[in-house]
């Protein structure tokens, strides 16, 4: 019976090693890897990008892992690459708030948090990005802050702060205090992110030629480092938030941006239009709040959004371009200014609005339309307009229209220049 039991503890032995570690029998090595066993000095004076890119490589060889930056300010003078199935993470477990950073020079590194000092590719906007995210690689759980930039002048330029390539590459819980310009998330498939914010100056996130779903959500940029003159007047002449070129279904959920030149922009790039599902976003004091230059037929569906425009030339919340032969529907959105016009629509595409609710337009003499159609069609149904100032312009090239069951403040405002089939009924006004 001895005898009996010692065999099979031995078995035992022998399956747990199996288990553990493989046909060679040996303990497995770590999937954790810490920036500071690697030399990273995190002290805000020390160029810690050697250090970094020395620890994500040993975890991309060991097929995947957590490199983990503790504490402290590091400074880069120069750009990692993240490898396959590795994530790059500090202590922030969700976004945090910064106005500033302490002086990355002063002895005492900053106590609340992992901030990484970005001084590589100054005045070199075409170089390659801070950070290069790859298939299944994560940035999590960091602050980006660039210290030579100027509160109160006209930026710098820097290279994108992120990239991301390869197929599901995370950016999460990441602040981007002051990026000339922020994530560029194209050439990627199923890119996911999610709980950043920050001010981006030049532009906050490109998405393009994306071929598989690409996810955004809970992005949030606002003016929290500078509202300097200077800078903030040179960012809502320059900035634009979100520029969406070709992506096979977007999905974009709980976003804001204030203080741009444009919020939400679509274009045409050399792949293609962007169709999607946007869902809760906003754009608060831009020029004008969202611009489509192009976009897919099958459609831009923009639900439960708020959009304001009162600075600039012409604060305008919705501007179709005369390029533009896709279909945009605005579903159950609020727009208010005070701006000159709600939209202006041209090209021969559709935009839709559907229970959407309209205030605070007309301009200083406050005679323009809240909506003026040039061409296409145009659908406005079920939308509330609070202002007893001209409701809709149609102009002689719109090819179809229905106006109906809206509610108008004071006498309704329509004029019909359309020589198109055009339907106005069963509207309600005081």
């Amino acid at each position: 019976m001895k005898g009996m039991n010692l065999i099979i503890v031995g078995l035992s032995l022998i399956f747990t090693i199996a288990a553990f570690g493989g046909e060679s029998g040996k303990i497995p090595v770590s999937d954790h890897f810490n920036v500071r066993d690697y030399g990273a000095a995190g002290d805000g004076r020390t160029d810690d990008t050697d250090a970094f890119q020395k620890a994500l490589d040993v975890a991309g060889q060991a097929g995947g892992g957590i490199v983990l930056a503790p504490r402290g300010n590091y400074l880069f003078k120069g750009h990692l690459n993240i490898p396959n199935a590795v994530t790059l993470a500090g202590i922030w477990q969700s976004v945090p708030a910064h106005n500033g950073i302490r002086n990355p020079g002063l002895p005492k590194p900053t106590d609340d948090g992992t901030t990484f000092l970005i001084t590589g590719s100054a005045n070199k906007e075409d170089g390659p990005a801070f950070i290069t995210l790859n298939t299944n690689s994560t940035l999590k759980g960091v602050v980006l802050y660039y210290p030579e930039q100027n509160v109160n002048d006209v930026p710098k330029p820097y290279p994108w702060a992120i990239a991301m390539r390869g197929k599901n590459p995370a950016v999460l819980a990441v602040e981007m205090l002051n990026p000339y310009n922020g994530i560029d998330a194209t050439r990627n498939e199923r890119h996911l992110i999610r709980d950043v914010h920050g001010q981006p100056l030049r532009r906050g996130i490109l998405v393009d030629s994306i071929y598989d779903i690409g996810r955004i959500e809970n992005v949030h940029f606002n003016p929290w480092w500078s509202m300097k003159p200077k800078l903030f007047q040179w960012q809502m002449k320059n900035g634009e938030a979100f520029i969406f070129g070709k992506s096979d279904w977007q999905y974009v959920f709980n976003t804001f941006c204030f203080g741009y030149n444009i919020g939400y922009k679509f274009i045409r790039s050399k792949g293609g239009v962007c169709n999607g599902n946007f869902l809760g976003i906003g754009a608060d004091d831009c020029y004008t709040a969202l611009v489509v230059e192009q976009c897919a037929p099958y459609g831009l569906l923009i639900t439960n959004g708020e959009f304001v425009s009162f600075h600039g030339p012409d604060p305008t919340m919705i501007e179709i371009m005369e390029t533009n032969t896709g279909s945009i529907r605005f579903s159950n959105c609020a727009f208010w200014g005070p701006c000159n016009q709600i939209a202006k629509i041209a090209g021969t595409g559709t935009t839709g609005f559907a229970d959407c609710t309209f205030v605070q337009w007309g301009g200083k003499e406050k005679n323009r339309p809240a909506i003026q159609a040039q061409n296409g069609t145009v659908l406005i149904r079920g939308c509330e307009f609070r202002q007893g100032r001209p409701h809709i312009q149609l102009g002689k090239d719109v090819r179809r229209a229905v106006v109906t069951g809206n509610v108008f403040t004071g006498p309704k405002q329509i004029t019909n220049e359309s020589e198109g089939n055009i339907q106005i009924a069963l509207n309600v006004s005081d």
